[in-house]
């Protein structure tokens, strides 16, 4: 646990200097590719938020439009740069025209829930978009769900550690990691 003190501690400083503009930042890159710490960010603003350095609600909705925006230039960037690339040369990391359609159907099928369910998952979260515009998925099906996923992705990693956060001190205390 105590990685979770230590990244806290380290964006603390960026966090109170510069505010949700910072975690909006942070959330935003992330969500597009960027190999960034999205949730170790949003869980120590939503613990700050509880010292009330800033409204609980301005940091969601700040966390929720960022992935949002994040995840859909990831999109934008994987349909027309990426889909290019695969097409010319996938061969490269083995992806064959076969293996592409078969991706492509995937997403067809499932694109929905594996962009709403990316979203929790650390690498996936981060090439959810870029690999969804890459395969062509519908922009409309890909915003839905990118924007209900982020949905619950924010509520989450805002709302969990602002109202649980003094009940997972406790516990940690108790059970001897403090």
């Amino acid at each position: 646990m105590q990685f979770l003190t230590d990244g806290t501690a380290f964006l603390e400083p960026y966090i109170r200097q510069y505010g949700l503009y910072a975690i909006f930042v942070i959330i935003y890159l992330e969500s597009f590719g960027a190999p960034l710490p999205g949730e170790s960010a949003l869980v120590a603003a939503a613990l700050l938020a509880t010292r009330g350095d800033f409204a609980i609600i301005d940091l969601f909705l700040a966390v929720w439009v960022a992935a949002v925006i994040g995840d859909s230039t990831g999109y934008a960037i994987g349909h027309f740069g990426g889909r290019p690339l695969l097409r010319r040369y996938g061969w490269i990391v083995r992806l064959t025209p076969e293996r592409q359609r078969s991706l492509e159907e995937i997403f067809e099928k499932r694109g929905p829930i594996i962009v709403f369910g990316a979203r929790f998952v650390v690498i996936l979260r981060q090439l959810n978009g870029l690999v969804a515009g890459s395969v062509g998925m519908h922009f409309g099906r890909f915003l839905i769900a990118n924007a209900l996923g982020g949905l619950l992705w924010a509520s989450v990693w805002t709302f969990g550690p602002y109202f649980l956060g003094d009940a997972f001190m406790q516990w940690r205390h108790w059970v001897g990691w403090a």
